[in-house]
């Protein structure tokens, strides 16, 4: 009888203690990352744009932590994917421009597509647990004439869906004839990637894009839930690149300027149908992160980097900072929702470290990553000035924009940003936290700073694993600007 009565004692606290470890065990955090094309650090209104009407970004800022010196790695789309994607400077992988048809991609010193032996964050995600999905623009490789590039489920997704720059399932645009100037359509492109086979094609109106790129990441959430696994969900808009083709009601005088306001604000409209979806889910609202961000600086005639200066393809700041906004009601504590911090200095390679971490995990893969764990950051715990320098490489065929000869590389640590020519030439040194639009040429002013900055710089070129040809930036290209 005693016996069985401590039996009955011992098995009762045995289903207490498993029912008090099941109430305090902590859910890893779903992650909802978007990358919007092409839109400069000056368009958010939360950053100064007072044109744009885009009340549901505004919101999530609102709600959540700003950011004012985050930096995407490269600024044109593809190294700049690659770089979110991987953890590493794309240059390891043989992409620093925008991916292109196999005899440009040769002519430019390009690889076709990223390898996949690099770390993803589809790869690393999946192994911590998620249900993985990257849905919109990929540009990773799988478009023009590039039949052979992998699918992107064979980077660790779960499901996918893109556009004309990838393989697997997508949709390809169909085009008014609204366009004007040089903002022109891409039926060759449509039609080439539909030749490719390698998955289902859909035929759409290029205005309905975001909407149905939307529809397909709640259903993603959706199968996330089925599988009883927390989501890790790339939503990558083809918007704001051109063409630029809102709905018709949109479209104002179809200036390239109300087009442009139109495609925010229908992006916007898109991007709050999915917001309120989780914020009405008691569930996914105390558990979900949502980060959005974008590719790269402004397309120069279209949008602006706000007071910065540069835009798309050069290494300026306007080029290279981009808005970032973090939400999520259980990560980020009350008093810091609705904050700016302009404090803190990281970049698109710390997210596959950052994200890993927030899901209790860390990266342990055999090639070294370059990006920190920020996470705190994100979270609004710390804010620090301090990080490892970084660096930049320009797409080798954007020498300059007008004709102008733009540098070759750059580097940021701490309070200085120099850049210069790959032969030493070209100098120029801001000092980013009392000339954030790098008006002020400091080099002649500090010597030593220079010579501190510039073989920091010399050293990480000359060292740093790189699968691209040299000599195009040697000599200065020119032939590529399209």
């Amino acid at each position: 009888m005693k016996t069985s009565m401590h039996a009955l004692v011992v098995l009762g606290l045995l289903l207490f203690s498993c029912q008090d470890a099941k109430k305090n065990e902590v859910k890893k955090p779903n992650i909802l990352f978007i990358l919007i094309d092409d839109m400069g650090y000056g368009d958010p209104p939360t950053y100064g744009n007072t044109e744009v009407n885009a009340p549901n970004i505004s919101k999530l800022a609102s709600e959540g932590l700003s950011f004012t010196q985050f930096y995407v790695n490269s600024p044109i789309c593809s190294p700049s994917r690659v770089a979110f994607m991987t953890g590493q400077y794309p240059s390891r992988w043989g992409i620093t421009s925008y991916i292109h048809d196999r005899q440009s991609n040769t002519d430019r010193g390009m690889k076709n597509y990223l390898s996949l032996k690099a770390p993803t964050l589809g790869n690393e995600m999946k192994k911590a647990g998620y249900y993985t999905a990257h849905i919109g623009k990929w540009h990773m490789g799988g478009g023009r004439d590039i039949a052979e590039a992998p699918l992107i489920v064979e980077y660790g997704f779960d499901e996918s869906v893109t556009q004309f720059e990838g393989l697997g399932e997508r949709y390809l645009a169909k085009f008014e004839t609204l366009h004007l100037g040089d903002d022109t359509a891409r039926p060759d492109l449509e039609s080439q990637s539909a030749a490719l086979g390698k998955g289902q094609i859909h035929w759409l109106k290029r205005e309905n894009f975001t909407k149905v790129f939307v529809d397909r990441t709640i259903h993603a959430i959706k199968n996330a839930e089925i599988e009883n696994k927390p989501f890790f969900i790339n939503l990558w808009p083809d918007d704001i690149h051109t063409p630029l083709e809102p709905s018709r009601n949109l479209r104002g005088d179809n200036s390239r300027h109300d087009r442009f306001l139109g495609v925010m604000h229908e992006m916007d409209s898109q991007l709050g149908r999915l917001f309120d979806f989780i914020k009405n889910d008691p569930d996914l609202s105390k558990n979900t992160l949502i980060v959005l961000t974008s590719d790269n600086g402004p397309d120069a005639g279209v949008n602006k980097a706000g007071n910065l200066k540069g835009y798309k393809t050069q290494i300026y700041e306007g080029g290279i900072r981009e808005p970032f906004i973090a939400w999520s009601p259980g990560l980020i504590s009350a008093e810091k929702r609705g904050k700016i911090d302009r404090t803190s200095v990281f970049s698109a390679i710390d997210l596959l470290p950052s994200f890993l971490s927030l899901a209790g995990d860390q990266y342990d893969g055999d090639l070294p990553i370059d990006g920190l764990d920020v996470s705190s950051i994100i979270r609004g715990e710390s804010s620090s000035p301090q990080h490892e320098p970084l660096f930049w490489i320009r797409p080798p065929d954007r020498p300059g924009l007008s004709g102008k000869n733009d540098p070759d590389l750059a580097i940021r640590k701490a309070d200085y940003k120099l850049m210069m020519d790959v032969d030493g030439t070209n100098i120029q040194l801001y000092n980013l936290v009392n000339d954030e639009g790098e008006s002020v040429n400091l080099a002649k002013e500090f010597p030593d700073k220079v010579e501190e900055l510039k073989n920091e710089l010399v050293n990480w070129y000359n060292n740093y694993p790189q699968d691209i040809d040299r000599k195009i930036y040697e000599e200065k290209n020119k032939d590529f600007q399209t």
